[in-house]
């Protein structure tokens, strides 16, 4: 049957992909209880929707960053695309292009940031991880301007990698003719193949920087026009000190469950950051975002927009570019049907009141 759902996508992907790399995307850090709350919090929230609401005309578009988006959902920056499928990121940019809305492309990519740019028609913004080679970090940077990306996203959550069990088990590297594109003028493209736990672990703990703190935000300023987010923010004090060293953004994010285990789930957490910030820059969210009513209840709780992670991946994997643009079309879908339902024709319709914690 065709599937119809992100879990029926899930479940092609795994079939169809090298268990190693199936573990790597799905897997959390330690014991997976973070990993698992951020869906499960979704669930114990209750939409209390609205009757007699006309609602024969519904519009989903938006604004992030002065730019006009077709839908608040917007792709995760995720590692490592051609381990899903050999077209890599270049085929999740065509589909993010064709849905309207922002790719956010990793430093980890398996395809050069410039084939990535050129393959969509939508915006690219691009996410930053800080290596101790700060001239490399700079020439990133660079590189990511010149090529048309129109922000960047700093992961702020990741001095260290967190410690993934079924990566660990795996001995996780990429195979041979993948590496890091973005990274290889550097000569910093390649993971160990005999780490004797995770390669991408210990490419962290040699090559990126455990000393990044606030005064370098200053520092990322002074290299770049481009608009700076803050990405793995669960802190409402954080979040205040991003806006007091001009982000324009956070992204309330644990990492997907990747990182510290018993990190709470983003979803819980969002509210009192976007009231703490009063607008003074995006909140954006991510972490556990399988349902078009989970992307209502993080509007509700005051998330600008939302950011889709592992979904992609499963569409990327089941049918490559068609595969993400399904996935992509899902979500609207959903999302158009519980705005409907919740009596929310517009996205400014879907306020704080339509949410409660379940009893």
């Amino acid at each position: 049957m065709e599937p119809i759902s992100i879990l029926d996508f899930e479940a092609i992907a795994r079939s169809r992909m090298e268990a190693t790399a199936f573990d790597y995307f799905r897997s959390g850090a330690d014991g997976e209880s973070t990993l698992a709350n951020n869906q499960s919090a979704y669930d114990q929230l209750q939409l209390h929707y609205r009757v007699l609401v006309d609602v024969s005309n519904r519009c989903q578009e938006t604004v992030v960053l002065g730019r006009k988006l077709s839908m608040p959902i917007l792709v995760a920056p995720t590692a490592f695309h051609k381990l899903a499928n050999r077209d890599g990121e270049t085929a999740t940019a065509r589909a993010a292009g064709k849905a309207g809305t922002v790719m956010i492309l990793s430093t980890l990519s398996n395809s050069p940031m410039e084939e990535v740019v050129e393959a969509t028609s939508g915006p690219v913004w691009f996410q930053l991880y800080v290596y101790r080679d700060r001239g490399a970090t700079k020439a990133l940077v660079a590189r990511a301007e010149a090529a048309g990306c129109e922000a960047l996203v700093l992961t702020v959550d990741a001095p260290l990698l967190g410690r993934r069990l079924a990566d660990v088990r795996n001995r996780f590297h990429l195979p041979p003719g993948l590496s890091v594109e973005n990274l290889l003028p550097a000569g910093l493209g390649d993971l160990p193949h005999n780490a004797p736990t995770s390669g991408l672990a210990s490419y962290f703990a040699e090559l990126l920087d455990p000393s990044l703190s606030w005064k370098d935000l200053e520092w990322l300023r002074s290299i770049t026009s481009l608009p700076l987010l803050l990405k793995g923010v669960v802190r409402s004090d954080d979040a205040l000190r991003a806006a007091e060293y001009g982000a324009a953004g956070v992204v309330v994010s644990n990492h997907g469950g990747r990182q510290l285990d018993t990190s709470p789930a983003t979803i819980e957490v969002l509210e009192e950051i976007s009231q703490a910030v009063a607008g003074q820059l995006d909140v954006f969210v991510d972490g556990g975002i399988r349902r078009g009513t989970d992307v209502v209840k993080a509007l509700a709780l005051g998330a600008r927009a939302v950011l889709v992670g592992r979904p992609v991946l499963w569409g990327l994997a089941a049918q490559g570019a068609v595969g993400v643009e399904r996935i992509l079309s899902l979500f609207r879908e959903e999302l158009d049907l519980a705005m409907a339902l919740c009596g929310t024709p517009t996205l400014a319709d879907i306020t704080r009141d339509l949410v409660r914690k379940a009893p």
